[in-house]
């Protein structure tokens, strides 16, 4: 039986991103993303909010470069990638399991969510061969304008 492996994160950045180069040349980028939960306590009636923290690793190349030059600590994105744990052996020589949500080459999907002026922007890595596909209503600076094509209205079918 199959399975899915899918994880949604809509939060802020926690730090900077990292990028580092693999010894392929390909480049990665690391950095956490924080989510909260906000109730209201029943017995003392006091507002009370849990914060959680996940590690987002990115390998795809072309999500990698937008996160590298367009996120900083603080910003508002939308996340979609698949969780992995994975093994490694700290400075003082004990084992360490972390799970991370990894966005990888032609999988994963990386929404700036900020409207700071900033552009937004949708980019993703489905089967498009692994372009950045670049979707908001207002262009990023520097982007050109849509171009308006003149469309023949017969439709010869």
């Amino acid at each position: 039986m199959a399975g899915v492996n899918k994880v949604i994160i809509v939060g802020n950045l926690g730090r900077d991103p990292e990028a580092r180069s693999m010894p392929s040349g390909d480049r990665m980028v690391t950095f956490s993303v924080a989510t909260s939960d906000t109730w209201k306590d029943k017995q003392s009636g006091e507002r009370r909010e849990k914060t959680e923290w996940h590690n987002i690793v990115i390998f795809n190349t072309h999500l990698a470069k937008v996160a590298e030059n367009y996120l900083k600590k603080g910003s508002k994105v939308y996340l979609e990638g698949a969780l992995q744990t994975r093994k490694y052996t700290n400075r003082d020589g004990q084992e360490v399991r972390t799970t991370e949500v990894v966005l990888q080459n032609f999988r994963g999907e990386l929404q700036m969510l900020d409207s700071r002026g900033e552009g937004g922007g949708s980019y993703g890595g489905g089967s498009g061969g692994g372009q950045s596909n670049y979707a908001s209503s207002t262009p990023a600076s520097g982007a050109a304008p849509a171009k308006d094509y003149d469309v023949d209205d017969e439709v010869p079918f």
